[in-house]
């Protein structure tokens, strides 16, 4: 089978396409082939050695995905050869042939298609636990989704809209806030032309936020977090922007306000019961159209490089897919 292999550490440049033997079950594991995979961050952090998840070298990329199960191995009894599934690893996704645990598959709604599936668990998933257990978002509250056009973002614009916030999009050009828009944002700020601080007090009419969520750090984070109201929630996703802010502590003080970490797949696998009330509820709002996934960039495998660069280099609308 033909697989992605991280033979040594460094950006996307040092991947290779290769084929390799198709992976060998163990007890309660089963065979995927996978028909999608999703690039995450995460996924790139893994390639540098800079994820806290350091697997042993060489090895295949790849977080999540979607396929038919192809082969069951000792034990399996939940699914079925034939079987539509969403898996989610730590690796080993960007192949044409995955392993995955059985007990963690998650069946695919009826009607979504495989390039959604595999892009939706750990967007949708990170989003909505951010939203609804670290946020407790209220409806009628606001937020600012920073990086909003990104896989997570345009995740959390559509969440937040369906549980009655008002959005606050921002994003580093004109076009990509036009996706925000049709995402379901309220308001939108291009930080690339318009100064954030500014445009947060004139479209919260200087009330303030009551949340943000911040996939992107950099210099970002301080400017929204000197812009909350008292009680606000500040979401810590990640760092795109590829800095960590160090933040003056006494702003939490001064702003009456919460900066609150948010580590889905630590707490997805505390919580397995709540993980999957989470899920029940997104794929009711999929089947319903309340949430509609956009899938606008994707790559074949061979193409895992500009995959890579499209997410690296903020050029992404939506998720970034790759197809075997």
């Amino acid at each position: 089978m033909k697989a992605v292999l991280c033979r040594e550490l460094g950006m996307a440049d040092k991947l290779t396409v290769e084929t390799i033997d198709a992976p060998k079950l163990g007890k309660g594991e089963v065979l995927i082939e996978v028909k999608a995979a999703g690039l995450n961050f995460p996924d790139v952090l893994i390639i540098q050695g800079k994820y806290q998840f350091k697997p042993d070298m060489p090895f295949t990329p790849g977080g999540e995905g979607a396929g038919v199960i192809k082969e069951l191995g000792e034990g399996v009894t939940n699914v079925k050869v034939g079987d539509k599934v969403i898996f989610t690893n730590q690796v080993g996704g960007f192949a044409e042939q995955a392993v995955a645990k059985a007990a963690v598959l998650i069946p695919m709604p009826e009607g979504m298609p495989f390039e959604v599936g595999a892009g939706f668990t750990i967007t949708y998933a990170t989003s909505y636990h951010a939203l609804k257990q670290r946020a407790n978002l209220q409806k009628g509250e606001t937020i600012l989704v920073l990086g909003a056009a990104g896989g997570v973002g345009l995740a959390t614009v559509e969440l937040a809209k369906a549980m009655g916030a008002t959005v606050i999009a921002a994003a580093s050009s004109d076009e990509k806030l036009e996706v925000c828009k049709k995402a379901g944002a309220d308001m939108v700020i291009n930080y690339t032309t318009e100064d954030l601080k500014e445009r947060i007090d004139v479209l919260t009419e200087r009330r303030g936020l009551d949340v943000v969520y911040d996939p992107v750090g950099g210099d970002y984070t301080e400017v929204a977090l000197r812009r909350m109201a008292p009680g606000g929630r500040l979401l810590v996703i990640g760092f795109a922007a590829g800095d960590i802010p160090r933040i003056p502590i006494n702003l939490c003080l001064l702003k009456q306000c919460s900066i609150v970490g948010v580590f889905w797949g630590a707490w997805a696998r505390a919580n397995s019961a709540g993980q999957i009330q989470n899920m029940q509820e997104m794929f009711g709002m999929f089947k319903s159209g309340i949430i509609n996934p956009l899938v606008n960039d994707v790559f074949a495998l061979d193409d895992i490089k500009a995959a890579y660069d499209c997410l690296t280099e903020r050029k992404a609308k939506g998720k970034v897919i790759i197809k075997p």
